[in-house]
């Protein structure tokens, strides 16, 4: 019998919709914005995935799962039963679910002798394991906002899959860093990204997603240039469109040059070459799309460096309703050429699984990497 520690934070990612940018901190405020859980989904997806392959006999090894109650992980394992499936409860987490849960919850499971632990939620979550984990193998499934850390399946359905490979003995394990922002100074507009150590974890260099990376290379300004005057005369030639611009240092420099104020790490958006809306969270910017009525929307985002994601990480506020409304034809992918040179794929994850195949489809995407130059970039 497999002994597997499972464990969701309830909160992880609630505030991305509603702009805040995370959730440390601000969980209160996020659901006063109308904020709602989407971790438990993330982690119903991945371990629906896995409980395939036991419903399917593909796998027929008995797993004893060591969780805690209600939200943290009981009340879904409750839920999703199969014959090999055995549940401990070893945690009684509070009403109002909070780190220090999760570091007390993981510490029993390390005292139980779990093999490994599969966790639902961002790079917080990642913190809190890591620093009760003392060695055992760490393994999560992506729910928060920023999602920097090495150390997650690319997505829920992902994290299932790799955990089947695991369970067959077909995975092997390797070093993942685990990275975290500072969300107060994250919210003023300031990415101080730190390493906080490495966990051992799930090792497939095709679906585990890696850390993100910052390019800082001689030529970069110029491509960054480039790429503002190809977007700028798009808004000029194009007064009635509406332009959304998601966050990042490329989408930042694209908003200077056309002289909005534009929000570092959040979402503004251009009409007739005036700024219409800063720092946006998801109902802002359905708002503005439904003023636009017959006239079209461009969502423009750029993606994360190493990982390849320009959807789904770091950008909630651009949700499943939002890109629908918007048409997948008209997101404009922009990159600098040497970010597009060390990331291998692009990649999305809404938590809409349909929309996130249409995408797949397309199999290559185009990316705007300079003054009317674009680059195919495969789609994974």
């Amino acid at each position: 019998m497999k002994k597997i520690a499972f464990v969701i934070n309830p909160i992880a990612g609630m505030g991305g919709r509603v702009g805040l940018k995370g959730t440390d901190g601000v969980i209160e405020e996020a659901i006063q914005k109308g904020a709602v859980p989407r971790a438990p989904d993330r982690a119903r997806d991945a371990l629906s995935r896995l409980k395939e392959a036991f419903d399917r006999h593909r796998l027929k090894e008995e797993i004893l799962w060591i969780t805690a109650s209600g939200p943290m992980g009981g009340d879904l394992l409750s839920e999703l039963t199969t014959p090999l499936w055995k549940v401990k409860i070893i945690h009684e987490c509070t009403e109002a679910t909070s780190s220090k849960d999760t570091r007390e919850f993981v510490r029993k499971a390390v005292e139980e002798g779990v093999e490994i632990i599969l966790f639902c939620g961002g790079d917080g979550t990642a913190r809190d394991v890591l620093s009760s984990i003392d060695g055992t193998p760490m393994f999560g499934i992506p729910s928060g906002v920023k999602m920097h850390s090495g150390i997650f399946g690319i997505d829920p359905m992902i994290s299932g899959e790799l955990m089947e490979f695991y369970i067959r003995g077909e995975m092997t394990t390797g070093e993942g860093e685990v990275m975290d922002l500072d969300e107060d100074r994250y919210r003023k507009g300031d990415w101080n990204i730190r390493l906080f150590g490495i966990a051992n974890t799930l090792y497939e260099p095709t679906f585990v997603q890696t850390g993100k990376f910052v390019v800082e290379e001689e030529g970069i300004e110029s491509f960054l240039e480039e790429i503002s005057d190809d977007v700028s005369e798009m808004i000029k030639d194009d007064m009635d469109r509406l332009y959304i611009l998601g966050p990042g240092g490329t989408l930042d420099t694209i908003g200077r040059s056309i002289g909005i104020d534009s929000t570092h790490l959040g979402i503004d958006a251009v009409r007739g070459g005036q700024q219409v809306g800063k720092d946006l969270d998801e109902k802002g910017i359905i708002s503005l799309i439904n003023e636009q009525k017959e006239d079209p929307t461009t969502v423009i985002v750029s993606p994360i460096g190493g990982q390849g994601f320009f959807l789904g990480r770091g950008n909630l506020q651009l949700s499943p309703n939002v890109i629908r409304r918007v048409g997948i034809e008209n997101i404009l992918v922009v990159s600098v050429p040497q970010k597009l040179e060390r990331t291998d794929v692009l990649r999305v994850d809404t938590g809409d699984h349909e929309l996130d195949g249409e995408f797949r489809k397309l199999g290559s995407i185009k990316v705007l990497s300079g003054y009317r130059t674009y680059r195919l970039k495969k789609i994974r």
